[in-house]
């Protein structure tokens, strides 16, 4: 097909319908133009459980090996799980996922050896350029005495949770009863051999593996999909619930009362125990989104808090850059310096259960002092002009005692008693408003006031 690759190839990796926008002979030529550009000799491939990912990976694989790599198949795997098989053969990677997108769509997320990432300005852009110049043209002919390369499948799984495992010992803690949801995704592959001989009593919900989403969305940001969660967790008198999104590399908490845990009380209490481990001392990225407890708490523990941007390869960039050990992000996913600076949901996990069957008291007090906070959590704008919007709100808060603005990303305002964030999506007429205050009374007037503006 000849390709509109302006819908298909986002910030930071590829994804789209299947097959109105890419298909497998796409998929072959992104396999061929990623090892030109990554000069690979070899790489690793794994997919989701969508039924047209293991078609799309094929597809890539061959025109990977017609440039003359060697080709690693690892078959069905988390994404997090195609980053440890990127870190731990130090090869570049493309896993078939479309996260937690509807099953109609597929995609590809790319790496570097070591799960670097491959985004629009590492290497992204380049590659599409390739691909549409081939899909219009044709590709050019390997060079002359390329040999084709070969192609082995390998199972990491087990590999893959040991090196978890070993980073995170819930061995000696007591006995706990956690509820998962899988959504039918990849969780439903990787969590029974992590959780294997733990002391843990499992739960499972969804865990058949099926890319059409039968029950729900595998998207736990949304709160409908953590209802049947939350109530399976209070049916079960569990101590907590945990729900992976389509390709497992994102981790939602639900306390035993089946209330959601916020992600950031999750990276606060991630983040005191990584500085814990590392004699209290280390970096800990947090994007502009996240609360205000992040930040108090890496320096309570010892550690020094940098912010950043919203969007993974921005924190990976800061993660390398300031040896960070690490990561974490209002969306739930969590880096760590121990994992190749990739995000892994799973780790993450670990570290609560590790936690709370550390003590003897329940989910909600563990994680309350990490919660301080009132948040609106993200809501959705839909504005003619984004930039009218924005300079509306800037004018409105610019001259404000007290009030400081910055424009890291979006613009970002800031009092002793409250913040927001308000930023553009990068791939929709939206604006996305972040607030949060001391008080829930005063995160509500500032939330109404600021969406005024905006909808105005």
């Amino acid at each position: 097909m000849v390709a509109d690759l302006s819908q298909l190839v986002k910030a930071y990796d590829v994804r789209g319908v299947v097959p109105d926008q890419w298909d497998e002979s796409l998929a072959e030529l992104f396999g061929a133009a990623f090892v030109q550009v990554t000069d690979a000799d070899a790489i690793v491939i794994g997919h989701d459980m969508r039924p047209s990912s293991p078609g799309l990976a094929g597809a890539f694989a061959r025109g990977a090996t017609a440039r003359g790599a060697d080709v690693t198949l690892i078959g069905l795997c988390s994404t997090d799980q195609l980053y440890y098989a990127s870190g731990a053969l130090d090869l570049p990677g493309a896993m078939f996922t479309a996260s937690h997108n509807p099953a109609r769509y597929n995609g590809i997320k790319l790496c570097r050896a070591g799960a670097a990432p491959v985004g629009q300005d590492t290497g992204l852009t380049e590659i599409r350029t390739l691909v549409e110049r081939w899909s219009e043209h044709g590709a050019p002919a390997p060079a002359p005495g390329t040999v084709p390369g070969t192609v082995t499948e390998r199972d990491v799984l087990t590999d893959y949770a040991a090196h978890l495992r070993g980073l995170v010992d819930i061995s000696a803690g007591r006995p706990l009863k956690v509820v998962v949801d899988a959504g039918n995704g990849m969780g439903g592959h990787t969590v029974p051999t992590v959780f294997e001989g733990l002391p843990l009593d499992l739960v499972p919900l969804y865990f058949e593996l099926d890319g059409t989403f039968p029950h729900h969305e595998a998207n736990p940001l949304d709160p409908k999909n953590l209802v049947d969660l939350q109530a399976r967790v209070v049916a079960e008198g569990a101590d907590l619930g945990l729900a992976f999104d389509g390709d497992a590399d994102r981790c939602f908490v639900v306390d035993e009362r089946g209330e959601g845990v916020s992600p950031s009380a999750i990276t606060a209490l991630v983040a005191a125990r990584e500085l814990a481990r590392n004699g209290g001392e280390g970096t800990v990225i947090h994007n502009l989104i996240t609360s205000w407890s992040v930040p108090e708490v890496v320096r309570e523990n010892g550690g020094t808090p940098v912010r950043t941007r919203v969007g993974h390869s921005f924190i990976k960039a800061e993660m390398a850059r300031h040896g960070a050990i690490f990561g974490g992000e209002h969306s739930a996913h969590y880096y760590f310096r121990d994992f190749w600076n990739a995000d892994t949901g799973m780790l993450a996990a670990l570290h609560v259960l590790a936690a709370l069957g550390g003590q003897d008291g329940p989910l909600s007090g563990l994680v309350g002092r990490y919660d301080r906070y009132a948040g609106s959590g993200e809501i959705n704008s839909t504005v003619a002009d984004q930039t009218d919007r924005l300079a509306a709100v800037r004018a409105q808060y610019a001259s404000r005692d007290g009030v400081t603005l910055d424009e890291l990303d979006g613009l970002t305002a800031t009092s002793t008693d409250w913040w927001f964030n308000l930023r553009p999506s990068n791939t929709e007429p939206l604006l996305r408003l972040n607030v949060e205050a001391r008080d829930a009374a005063t995160m509500t007037a500032v939330r109404d006031e600021v969406l005024a503006l905006v909808r105005a």
